[in-house]
């Protein structure tokens, strides 16, 4: 958990690109990450309309986010299943005629619980479709640069609750919320386009071996792929044998109760102050333009060399640092305190929002991140649906914010505690047990002993060879009854000069040419 899993392609064949259609897939994910995020918070502009048309109060029209937030993590094992089953693009393509039929359907509704059904079941489910997904593919296409592929997709988010917020208002004034929600249908199937862009990374094609010397590696490579591959898992839960993925689970969860409470109740928290409405709204804006530069910025720290090892520790201090926030905004009297706080959130939300899924994908790795997205979803959708309304039964209970600020601060700095405690004690660096060490130990002692007896042996053959060589050197010269007969009884003392060598040659070449017979002397 404290290091980097190195990815290598989508399969575990294929390199990540960091690159090239890699950007395409970014700017898909970013669309559809706003998409997910914000739509939630956009569809809240049409309550009023919906709750004079349907006679409710705004405890039912606050069920329509609630199960639209519930669908898309709670259905994160579903999702994981179709991926490994069906692949990213198609899953994708489906989800967003998924997400776009139930906001057409729902401008037809003639209830309440129409609504429910087709925004928050049918809509929820399509935009958890396109969520997870798109996130796998962006885990496939960046490895060196994930970081800040991450922090870029994650910008998606405050960006488009920056434009669906404005753009949902100004449809239900002009076409009022049936005609809204059929446009807004309409801007869904962006999701399809999205899904399209997805294209499947592919291993390069192997040349043909040319030379025979290739031809047994490449006969046995075509072995290996003609033998029967096991099928992957629809759900792989041997994630949970991992403690870091346990550890990062359980953090997340806890983190999930208090992170989404703030934005909720900031700008109630300035209404209650008796400010103006437009000013308290201004309070998200604010919040929303810090979180766009913000989680950019921290997807390019943590690509920093020195920081990818340790992300999981920058992740908890972007928890401890926004559950910090929280604690001191409680103490907020004043609009000017509140922006101030609102500036700090966003910095620590924005850092938050592009590292969660960063650490997770650093955790497992590519080929056990499609399963691990979901079940970690899964596990978050629980604490969702608790920790607003437990917020609200505070307030309730109170009568003041301060203690709900309170809550949810201390919440995520808990969370923020157990993922660094627990990864320092548990997860440690991998080394060698004892065992292993005095087994490498004897091994390289063994590894020496056998090169010198091999040099040893080296030697004696050398030696071996060269008097052989002298033998059958000497024996030939016994055979021809030269003078290297008795070379080696000659005493040291007897002295040859070159000269005189070099002279009776030339003599005796002589001799030859004017038809002599040879010297038997120089017969050797």
């Amino acid at each position: 958990m404290g290091g980097v899993a190195l990815d290598d392609g989508g399969s575990g064949k294929v390199k990540a690109p960091d690159g090239g259609w890699g950007w395409v897939v970014l700017f898909g994910c970013f669309v559809i990450t706003g998409f997910s995020y914000a739509f939630p918070k956009a569809v809240s502009v049409f309550f009023k309309e919906l709750m004079k048309e349907f006679h409710v109060g705004y405890g039912h029209t606050a069920w329509i986010s609630s199960i639209l937030l519930a669908m898309l993590y709670g259905t994160g094992p579903l999702c994981s299943v179709m991926v490994n089953r069906f692949g990213c693009r198609p899953v994708m393509m489906v989800g967003g005629l998924f997400a776009s039929s139930g906001m057409i359907l729902a401008s037809f509704a003639t209830s309440i619980t129409h609504i429910y059904l087709s925004v928050g079941v049918v809509t929820g489910l399509g935009l958890a479709l396109n969520f997870q997904p798109s996130l796998i593919m962006l885990n496939r296409y960046f490895n060196e640069k994930r970081p800040l592929a991450n922090g870029l997709a994650a910008a998606g988010s405050p960006v488009a609750l920056c434009g669906l917020s404005p753009l949902g208002q100004f449809l239900q004034y002009e076409y009022g919320w049936r005609g809204g929600f059929l446009i807004l249908g309409g801007l869904l199937l962006n999701c399809c386009a999205c899904g399209a862009i997805m294209r499947p990374l592919t291993a390069p094609k192997k040349p043909p071996a040319i030379e025979e010397g290739d031809g047994g590696a490449a006969s046995e490579e075509d072995e290996k792929e003609k033998k029967p591959k096991a099928k992957p898992k629809l759900l792989d839960f041997s994630v949970f044998k991992d403690r870091g993925f346990v550890i990062y689970a359980v953090a997340a969860s806890i983190m999930v109760l208090g992170l989404f409470v703030p934005p909720v109740f900031v700008v109630s928290y300035a209404k209650d102050m008796k400010y103006e409405d437009g000013k308290a709204a201004l309070l998200l804006t604010i919040l929303g333009m810090i979180d766009i530069f913000a989680r950019p910025t921290c997807g390019l720290i943590a690509g920093l060399k020195w920081v990818r090892p340790r992300c999981v520790y920058l992740f908890a201090f972007a928890m401890i640092f926004n559950g910090c926030t929280d604690l001191i905004g409680s103490m907020s009297k004043d609009y000017n305190t509140l922006v101030v706080f609102c500036i700090f959130f966003g910095i620590s939300y924005g850092m938050v929002g592009a590292l969660q899924f960063e650490v997770l994908m650093t955790i497992v790795g590519t080929e056990k991140f499609s399963s691990a997205i979901g079940l970690v979803l899964l596990m978050e959708a629980m604490a969702v649906l608790v920790g607003p309304p437990s917020a609200g039964w505070i307030l309730d209970a109170t009568k003041d914010y301060k203690y709900v600020f309170l809550v949810a601060g201390s919440e995520v700095v808990l969370s923020a505690l157990v993922l660094a405690i627990c990864n320092f004690i548990f997860i440690k660096k991998a080394s060698a047990p004892p065992d292993a060490k005095l087994e490498n130990g004897e091994a390289a002692t063994e590894m020496q002993q056998l090169s010198k007896l091999k040099e040893e042996e080296e030697g004696e053959e050398v030696e071996e060879k060269r008097e052989e060589m002298e033998e059958e050197e000497k024996g030939a010269a016994k055979s021809n009854g030269g003078p290297m007969a008795s070379a080696e009884h000659r005493p040291d003392s007897v002295m040859v000069d070159s000269g005189e060598v070099e002279r009776f040659l030339k003599e005796d070449g002589g001799q030859e040419a004017d038809g002599g017979e040879p010297n038997p002397e120089t017969n050797l």
